[in-house]
């Protein structure tokens, strides 16, 4: 369900969708990282191969081509690439920024941690200006994305993404069908 329709049904509600930060492995390095498929397995364990064509299968009912080449690296600089991206062009920008991350990293088969690639997503998302500030490292983000992964990660018990709060009362964590959101919605 599109966020278009959830506000079609429920023209009540207000929708605004925040990406809030959270990282699955802080200690990654930065720049490439290492080989997506061997860090799977290492985290996963080897039937991670095996559950791989059903996942692309699924992504691809929603448009997705999924892809598992590349790399696995740090992702702190995305999450200050997207939390700037809000600041200076709200929801509309942000939603941009992290759609052209997800194509980089899910069908692209490139790192998040290499500046370069996220150079890239803000520039066709529209944030030109994204280079200046991914490379000053004066510049805000790194202690507000930390805030952001206390307060909105660790301090309600996140432990894996996706994860949704609605309204800052209802936690629904994991990949959810439609349904699960309109309950919620429901209940607003």
């Amino acid at each position: 369900m599109a966020i278009d329709d959830a506000k079609t049904r429920y023209p009540t509600l207000q929708f605004d969708v925040k990406w809030r930060a959270f990282e699955l492995n802080p200690t990654l390095p930065k720049e490439k990282g290492y080989d997506k498929i061997e860090y799977y397995e290492s985290r996963f364990g080897p039937n991670i191969r095996n559950m791989i064509p059903r996942m692309k299968a699924t992504a691809a009912e929603y448009g997705i081509n999924m892809e598992y080449g590349g790399h696995v690296g740090n992702t702190l600089d995305s999450h200050r690439l997207i939390w700037q991206s809000r600041e200076i062009g709200g929801s509309e920008l942000q939603d941009k920024v992290v759609n052209e991350l997800f194509r980089a990293y899910f069908e692209e088969n490139k790192s998040l941690g290499e500046l370069s690639v996220l150079e890239e997503c803000a520039t066709k998302a529209g944030y030109t200006e994204a280079s200046d500030f991914l490379s000053n490292s004066k510049a805000p983000g790194t202690s507000e994305v930390r805030e952001e992964m206390d307060k909105y990660g660790r301090a309600i018990g996140c432990t894996g993404v996706p994860m949704f709060i609605v309204d800052n009362k209802y936690k629904l964590s994991g990949a959810q069908e439609p349904d699960a959101f309109l309950r919620v919605f429901g209940k607003l």
